[in-house]
């Protein structure tokens, strides 16, 4: 069915897009020298170019990788925020969410082919249409400053309503397979199913047993750790997508 194989393509590119683009971004802070003194602008340069202004890169060519899916030395926003990172997460964000959307849409119309009649399929283009939203209005606003708490607040609050539109989309979505699993069990993998079934319960008990820690400042680094990692889970279920549906 042409729906099965435009989702499966659109899947793989909502998982590329970001892993790329976030972990070049982590590369790109870490490998480039740091040189100042001397009448030169302190900052981290190539061949006499300034790559990063002092302060903004997270590491520098020589020292120890920093790797913060296990050690937590840096957020995802401290790393894709700055100049030049946020010219390459930024489109690439972007392309995600319109990606998203299409996603979404697709997985509607192909319910739609199948002969599924359920009341989540609403909600599942709801939820994953919103959370697309939230994705690009994140990522528009991300590494602009205001020194307003109303703006701080703002830019939070859109993360985490992202964070739990994608994941209550996710869960519709793998809740109408399963009570529909003996339509569609020619199209998929049923062990990949099962597979993500597990990890988008994975990413709800997470999400509610760490959103009561986020106050605390004296958690940073065990936060920073679950973002990168969270971050690579909600992706991980579009590779999924991709290997579920057969070919």
């Amino acid at each position: 069915m042409d729906q099965i194989a435009f989702i499966r393509k659109i899947s793989l590119w909502i998982f590329i897009a970001p892993f790329i683009s976030v972990n070049l971004c982590l590369i790109l802070s870490q490998i480039f020298y740091y040189i100042g003194g001397s009448g030169i602008e302190p900052a981290s340069y190539f061949n006499g170019w300034k790559i990063f202004a002092s302060g903004d890169a997270i590491g520098e060519r020589g020292k120890p990788w920093i790797i913060p899916y296990f050690d937590g030395v840096a957020s995802i926003s401290r790393v894709v925020r700055v100049f030049p990172n946020y010219l390459i997460f930024k489109p690439a964000m972007w392309l995600t969410g319109i990606l998203l959307i299409r996603y979404w849409i697709a997985n509607r119309r192909l319910l739609e082919d199948l002969g599924i009649v359920d009341k989540d399929i609403k909600k599942i283009v709801y939820f994953g249409i919103s959370s697309a939203v939230f994705l690009i209005i994140h990522s528009i606003f991300l590494g602009v400053k205001f020194d307003l708490s109303i703006y701080k607040l703002f830019r939070r609050v859109i993360l985490v309503l992202f964070i739990i539109f994608e994941v209550t989309a996710q869960f519709y979505l793998i809740k109408i397979f399963f009570k529909n699993k003996d339509k569609i069990k020619e199209f998929i993998n049923t062990k990949i199913l099962f597979t993500k079934k597990i990890l988008v319960y994975t990413l709800i008990i997470a999400a509610i047993l760490i959103f009561p820690f986020l106050p605390f400042s004296n958690l940073k680094i065990l936060k920073h750790i679950l973002e990168w990692n969270y971050f690579l889970g909600v992706i991980t279920f579009y590779l999924l997508t991709y290997f579920m549906w057969k070919k």
